[in-house]
């Protein structure tokens, strides 16, 4: 866990797979009224999401909104552990091509069914480009489809923070762009990384890859300019 800015936290959750670990980040935003976790890991990470959160000192059972930013089995995994843990209604809020994948009414397009069944939840809201959410100060919601038909990433104006989601990974604070081995539409998803040049940004918060703090919005010109 690693706090960014007052109210907003990069949570650090590790997957092992084989001899190999993979590290993911979900983040965790809060206030005196809300707490809100963008993305949710994979299935059984309830107790790492819950051990990490008490590190940030935001008990879990505050927990009132999950924000998901597309319909990657490691996005979405956790969720449905998450809603059963608490005893009240915690909203989920996702954009509206992702919800039938997300609620199950769809097969998640990067998903194997030998693994068995996919992992699934009801969406409460749907989100919109360019809707500021009213919470935690405001969230912009920057519609970024090319990872996934709905994927989103959210921008945070208070303390300048881009949460991409999978719009974009990162490598030792430098910004690389969609992944291509998971990015079935990767002209659009490029596309889409040029959205980001209408905001300040300070802090990128990539899922992949953690955060990038160096002239942000200078590496987000030059990948646009990779594929003008």
């Amino acid at each position: 866990m690693e706090k960014i800015a007052d109210g907003i936290a990069r949570l650090d959750l590790t997957m092992n797979f084989g001899e190999h670990q993979m590290v993911i980040h979900p983040t965790l935003l809060w206030d005196d009224k809300d707490v809100i976790l963008v993305d949710t890991g994979f299935p059984g990470m309830l107790p790492a999401i819950q051990e990490e959160m008490a590190r940030a000192g935001v008990p879990f059972e505050r927990l009132s909104k999950v924000i998901l930013t597309h319909q990657d089995s490691d996005h979405i995994g956790g969720l449905p552990e998450i809603l059963k843990a608490v005893d009240h209604k915690v909203e989920v809020l996702a954009h509206e091509l992702d919800k039938p994948y997300i609620e199950g009414e769809k097969m998640l397009i990067k998903f194997d069914p030998s693994r068995g069944e996919p992992p699934k939840a009801k969406v409460d809201v749907l989100i919109h480009d360019g809707e500021v959410l009213p919470y935690v100060g405001g969230l912009t919601v920057i519609f970024t489809p090319g990872h996934t038909p709905g994927h989103v990433s959210l921008y945070h104006a208070a303390s300048k923070t881009l949460i991409t989601g999978d719009a974009t990974i990162s490598e030792g604070g430098k910004l690389l762009g969609p992944n291509p081995q998971f990015t079935p539409d990767k002209d659009t998803a490029w596309k889409s990384l040029g959205k980001f040049s209408n905001f300040d940004i300070h802090t990128a918060l990539c899922y992949h890859g953690g955060i990038c703090n160096d002239e942000v919005n200078d590496q987000f010109v030059k990948l646009a300019a990779q594929q003008a």
